[in-house]
């Protein structure tokens, strides 16, 4: 069971012969804690997630993700808007940021954790690009605002660790906890 309705974490499932029996979502406060670090969040997030979804189902295996961009200890946010998508991009504009990964697997009760860091590099952005990036509505729902595996895959100059923890499940450390779990290869 996935802890999640994210079409990306169930295509790069998919990816590796994983089809969750369901998705459903934890529904948790995101909101980062007073000087959490954006790693610490993505950990606590992953564990939270599918904690939650095994209570209610503690016969399931259940996976759970969280993906948090950062630029330095800076968290940046799935925009709520246009200006705020806007302020992500020209913040990334020319840096290097990590975006951070949590993967937690329960199964019988018990909740196994990885974190993975990868690091991004955009190029410089022109006005123009912003625009055109914006204009493309891909920006919602992403952490940071943007899609590597959309049309910001023109921004990247720069990546350094696991791409599919950037498009928002690192999938090498989730196979490891599904074959640890027992689920993996089904």
């Amino acid at each position: 069971m996935l802890a999640s309705r994210s079409p990306r974490r169930l295509e790069l499932l998919a990816q590796i012969g994983v089809v969750p029996g369901e998705a459903v979502p934890a529904g948790l406060d995101e909101t980062p804690l007073k000087n959490e670090l954006p790693r610490d969040l993505a950990a606590r997030l992953a564990r939270a997630k599918a904690e939650r979804v095994a209570r209610a189902r503690p016969e399931a295996v259940v996976l759970g993700a969280d993906t948090v961009v950062a630029c330095g200890r800076r968290i940046l946010p799935e925009p709520a808007d246009e200006a705020e998508a806007r302020a992500c991009l020209e913040l990334l504009s020319g840096r290097r940021h990590v975006v951070h990964g949590g993967v937690c697997l329960v199964a019988e009760g018990v909740g196994r954790v990885r974190r993975v860091a990868t690091r991004v590099g955009f190029k410089r952005l022109s006005s123009e690009e912003i625009a055109w990036y914006l204009a493309s509505g891909e920006w919602r729902g992403k952490a940071g605002g943007y899609a590597a595996q959309g049309r910001a895959a023109v921004f990247i100059d720069f990546l350094n660790g696991s791409y599919s923890n950037v498009v928002g499940l690192p999938l090498h450390e989730t196979a490891m906890l599904l074959r640890g779990g027992g689920v993996w290869p089904a």
